[in-house]
């Protein structure tokens, strides 16, 4: 299995700040966000560290080289910013024939749960596993996608930025995934909005073809960022003082 880190876009909604920095790249506590992410995957039984870069690429390539706490980086270049599930087909090839386990960049997970989450999916038939969190605030659900499962957490329909949250889950980016989920990014819609394919549709193509995909309380804690609002949000969650 392989770690997929997406990390490509700018996040043009933080304005200036990110005007000559990609946001996966400001810095929390001492260390960029991305950082986060790359500890959880090294944290794992994973052969690779597959990361996808665009904007300001060379910086990110620069600061982490080849290798991560022992694993080995290799980085695939996203040349238009087109969506995660863009990056995603992006990166068929490196992923090879591998399942993999995906992670975003731009998301601070706090007393996170990726290796129990790893276990769950290896001693189970899942096809995929999308990483959730209890969200008492509803209106930050529609920052992400929410889940619509059974008393087994077994997953029927997945809702991307919903307007009005059934319930309190919230999906984020790290989830896990068989290899042929990649075989659904052609079928999958593209978003009359957007304009792009959006990670919980490509999901959905394989829950309607009948696969089992479950969901997993993956974090006490789930913030991503995505605007100055949401930044200092993310300093406050990791009690970082300005």
């Amino acid at each position: 299995m392989k770690a997929l880190i997406l990390a490509a876009g700018r996040g043009e909604r933080l304005g200036s700040i990110t005007e000559s920095l990609n946001k996966c790249m400001l810095e929390l506590g001492g260390k960029p966000v991305l950082e986060y992410n790359l500890d959880r995957a090294a944290e794992l039984d994973l052969n690779e560290i597959i990361l996808v870069v665009g904007y300001r690429a060379e910086d990110i390539i620069n600061r982490y080289g080849t290798s991560y706490k022992g694993i080995r980086i290799r980085y695939i270049i996203q040349w238009e910013q087109k969506g995660l599930v863009h990056a995603i087909e992006c990166s068929k090839n490196a992923l090879n024939n591998d399942d993999f386990f995906l992670l975003l960049g731009d998301e601070v997970l706090v007393n996170s749960r990726h290796q129990e989450m790893l276990e769950e999916f290896n001693h189970g038939d899942v096809f995929a596993m999308c990483g959730v969190t209890s969200q008492e605030d509803k209106e930050k659900i529609s920052r992400t996608y929410t889940v619509l499962n059974d008393e087994n957490n077994r997953v029927f329909r997945l809702i991307e930025k919903p307007k009005r949250a059934l319930n309190n889950w919230q999906g984020t980016g790290h989830c896990i995934f068989k290899n042929k989920l990649l075989a659904y990014i052609e079928r999958t819609p593209i978003h009359p909005e957007r304009g792009e394919r959006e990670l919980p549709d490509l999901i959905q193509c394989a829950v309607d073809d009948g696969y089992l995909v479950k969901i997993f309380d993956i974090c006490d804690v789930y913030t991503n960022i995505n605007s100055e609002e949401h930044l200092r949000e993310t300093e406050k969650l990791l009690g970082i003082n300005r």
